[in-house]
């Protein structure tokens, strides 16, 4: 008995017969998409990190919760730290004009804070927040966020962002680093507070100590300047007491 000859079926054969698996973009991913490739093809970034101890920031957080009432979060310890270290260094919202022969600093210091919501990742700005308190920038982000995470975000609540946080200390991120967003010259990424042993004062301490990290536009800041405002952000997140 003769056997019919069987076809051989490759692998790559398999794979061009086999539709593709796809997943569709919605508008708020094909923005981003747009927005990243933008930053990362036309902003010459270079990244500092450094680290902060965080122990007294941690320690106090409920007990502020407590007498004032106000759910504070980490977040809302950094914008604060982020916008009043801008005031000290203004460069850090600088932005080059579209003849890129100026460098336009903004009168207001607006920071955007990335939410991760149902349709995508979407950045809420806290607007004028070096003029704000420690409770008014809770207050708002706590707001924000429930706008962000229930689709409600308006335009205005999106735009006029100069400077941006990204925290990803939440889902146990120990450091990374952020794309700059294109609006803005800087991005603070926030990674997590780990538990670490540290010698000081001839004693070995248990402290929790937060990895930070800068994407800075080199266009328009250079390294001393950025390092400078990194170390005020490190200073002012290790005195929280001066950020109440």
């Amino acid at each position: 008995m003769v056997k019919a000859p069987q076809k051989t079926v490759t692998i790559e054969q398999n794979k061009k017969s086999a539709p593709p698996d796809s997943i569709p973009l919605a508008p708020i991913q094909k923005l981003i998409a747009e927005r990243m490739l933008q930053s990362k093809t036309n902003k010459p970034c270079f990244y500092l990190e450094a680290k902060a101890d965080v122990t007294e920031l941690i320690y106090i957080r409920p007990k502020i919760r407590k007498t004032l009432g106000v759910k504070i979060t980490t977040n809302a310890f950094y914008i604060r730290a982020l916008a009043l270290s801008v005031k000290e260094f203004p460069l850090m919202i600088g932005r080059l004009n579209r003849t890129d022969e100026t460098i336009e600093i903004p009168k207001q210091i607006n920071v955007g804070f990335a939410v991760n919501a149902p349709k995508g990742l979407v950045v809420p700005v806290i607007k004028d927040a070096h003029n704000k308190t420690l409770i008014d920038i809770a207050t708002e982000e706590k707001s924000l966020t429930e706008a962000a995470r229930s689709n409600k975000l308006t335009l205005k609540q999106i735009e006029a962002e100069n400077i941006a946080l990204s925290n990803l200390g939440v889902y146990g991120i120990d450091s990374f680093f952020g794309i700059v967003p294109p609006p803005a010259s800087t991005i603070l990424a926030v990674g997590n507070a780990i538990r670490t042993v540290i010698h000081k004062n001839g004693r070995y301490l248990w402290r929790k100590i937060l990895s930070l990290t800068l994407a800075v536009d080199h266009r328009i800041i250079n390294g001393d300047y950025a390092s400078k405002f990194l170390a005020s952000i490190v200073d002012k997140l290790q005195s929280p007491e001066n950020l109440i």
